[in-house]
């Protein structure tokens, strides 16, 4: 599948805005990510883009959250890709690289989406990791952004400031996108 398949999926089944940018950074996230570990970048922003692809269609019932994603996708994606999409919603345990990242980059979003929006300029590009570090230490700041679930990255022998300037770069490469100029 290719990222213009994709982007195309995510505007046939998510009318919210805010759920198709978020799509779009946890894209670039798992682009970033997969560059950083030399992984298939294209195949790592596919899950990120598609992982919450059912979400409108679930969000009265969670349960189902995940699962419907990876019927929608039936052949059209690798096992990998829809096994990380089921870890992403705790359907499966974490195991695989691609699993462990989606997991942390789908919280880490909106952490940085929410650090960026209080700055005067919402200039992603001069978002420091410091100052992300900071708004991460602060448990009151962007309560939905699961903090033990974007400390799972270290997994992946990578440590958390180097994961918040990964997400942070493959963010500000699509800040046009995301509306983070």
């Amino acid at each position: 599948m290719t990222r213009e398949e994709a982007l195309e999926l995510l505007k046939q089944n998510l009318k919210t805005d805010n759920l198709y940018t978020h799509s779009l950074a946890v894209g670039a996230i798992m682009k970033e990510l997969a560059k950083h570990l030399n992984k298939d970048e294209q195949k790592w922003e596919i899950t990120g883009l598609l992982h919450d692809l059912d979400y409108e269609e679930t969000k009265d019932d969670p349960d189902k959250h995940a699962l419907k994603t990876v019927e929608m996708l039936g052949d059209k994606v690798d096992q990998d890709v829809k096994d990380a999409i089921l870890a992403h919603n705790e359907k499966k345990e974490l195991g695989q690289d691609i699993e462990v990242a989606l997991y942390a980059a789908d919280q880490l979003s909106g952490l940085i989406f929410a650090a960026v929006l209080v700055r005067p300029n919402k200039d992603i590009t001069e978002l420091s990791v410091k100052s992300l570090k900071k708004k991460f230490k602060d448990n009151a700041f962007a309560r939905g952004a699961d903090r033990e679930k974007i400390k799972e990255i270290t997994r992946l022998n990578i440590e958390l400031d180097d994961f918040f300037k990964i997400a942070i770069d493959g963010m500000a490469r699509i800040k046009d996108e995301l509306n983070l100029v």
